[in-house]
């Protein structure tokens, strides 16, 4: 028909360059259209390092990290299940963060950082009394409880422990289904309106040991509408009115701050969205001795790493569909398969070149599925050879892959001030099979 796009396989004209809000911070772009991030030309890093490749801006991970603590004040902590390796738990709280972690696995990570345990949150809705002692022993700083169980280990430990309760506010955010979690209809905290949270508060007076000091709610992730964060204040100021909280120290509103992926997109910044809790707490009287904190993750790294491929295949099915196949896939970001999330496609090579040819991008995985751009714009002459990018994969890429097919890991580069550094090495076929029981 008149005036619709073209279909995967045909090009399109109107397709500009890759928008530069999407790149890192210190992205710059040189007179052949190379892309170099903090002074370090991607393609040298691809040609070095082998592909694929997670690039992460250093310094803009540090200005999230100090934007997050002038946002919230002491307390925020950043979410490591976004991205944690060791160099990242330590750049956070070289910044002033603490972190928030949701696995003994987790902790661990934190702790061979050199994190103190005191900066550190434990999360999680089904801890093992082991990882609650593990946690009593590196002095974790604060627990958010999550059900009865736990407040049950907790007691049966009998060890001093500062503890926030995760509630349910029943606020739906505008959000894929699978990262809602402030509905009533989800696995994790006790339901304010069932009247599961006022029990649990008042359980967790009654143990000794147990130290109640907040309360925690988390409506969901990759929000872009800063009305859900008010409505999730709303729901919680009766609450809070009708549990007295002159004993508590915080509140915390947990994550979900959203981030852009594809060009159109646009997201409040981190001091924006204090800014609204900060007002709406006001605005529905909940009490200032109150210390206001959050949990960004998304928001402190997405946006600060490029993933790079190398294009294996082009394959062109006339009148359906071009497939341009690269050496990665779902093993290092599952995302668009398990969300349908979006991405965008470019050369390094060609940063600002227009991409009117469209393609879908897939992985080397044996899926149909395995896809990670569906409709991706491209420059007409994309070849077998090219480095691809894919920006905005500094979240939820490497903390969520895995092995299927037996493919390795990527590894993981920092650069910054024209240097580039590994953060975590590439894995080889060795490591593999290093946990097999011997035959």
């Amino acid at each position: 028909m008149v005036g619709e796009p073209p279909t995967d396989g045909q090009t399109d004209k109107r397709m500009p360059p890759l928008p530069r809000y999407l790149l890192p911070k210190n992205a710059s772009v040189d007179e052949r259209g190379r892309l170099a991030i903090a002074g370090v030309d991607l393609l040298e890093l691809a040609r070095d390092h082998g592909t694929p490749l997670f690039v992460y801006d250093e310094d803009h991970l540090r200005a999230q990290c100090r934007a997050a603590v002038e946002a919230w004040g002491d307390g925020v902590a950043y979410a490591s299940k976004a991205f944690l390796c060791k160099a990242m738990a330590r750049l956070a709280y070289e910044e002033g963060m603490h972190i928030d972690v949701s696995t003994g696995g987790e902790l661990y990570v934190a702790r061979a950082a050199g994190v103190p345990g005191s900066r550190l949150v434990l999360h999680g809705n089904n801890k093992s009394e082991a990882e609650l002692a593990y946690a009593l022993d590196e002095g974790v700083g604060r627990i958010i409880v999550d059900s009865f169980d736990e407040l049950r280990r907790l007691a049966d430990l009998k060890r001093p422990a500062r503890v926030l309760l995760r509630v349910t506010p029943g606020v739906e955010a505008h959000t894929h289904e699978y990262v809602m979690t402030g509905h009533e209809d989800t696995k994790f905290g006790f339901s304010i309106s069932s009247g599961a949270a006022a029990e649990a508060v008042a359980r967790a007076r009654d143990i000794a040991h147990v130290d109640l000091v907040g309360i925690h709610a988390h409506i969901g992730s990759q929000i872009f509408l800063l009305a859900s964060f008010v409505k999730e204040v709303e729901a919680l100021a009766g609450f809070l009115r009708d549990i007295g909280v002159d004993q508590l120290e915080e509140l915390c509103l947990g994550g979900g701050l959203g981030v852009p992926y594809v060009e159109g997109e646009a997201a409040p910044t981190i001091d924006e969205w204090a800014e609204t809790v900060r007002k709406a707490c006001a605005n529905v009287g909940v009490p200032s001795h109150l210390r206001l904190t959050a949990e960004p993750g998304r928001a402190i790294v997405a946006a600060a790493a490029i993933t790079l491929y190398t294009v294996g295949t082009i394959k062109d099915l006339p009148g359906i569909r071009t497939y341009v196949a690269v050496d990665g896939g779902m093993s290092d970001n599952p995302r668009p398969v398990l969300y349908g999330s979006g991405y965008e496609a470019f050369l390094p090579r060609a940063t600002d070149a227009d991409r009117p040819r469209r393609a879908t991008v897939v992985g080397k995985h044996c899926e149909s599925g395995d896809q990670i751009v569906r409709d991706a714009a491209l420059p007409e002459d994309v070849a077998v050879g090219d480095v691809l990018a894919t920006p905005v994969t500094g979240a939820y890429g490497h903390s969520m892959a895995s092995n299927y097919n037996k493919v390795p890991r990527p590894a993981v580069l920092f650069v910054r001030d024209g240097d580039a550094r590994i953060v975590v090495r590439r894995e080889t076929y060795d490591d593999l099979v290093r946990l097999d029981a011997d035959l």
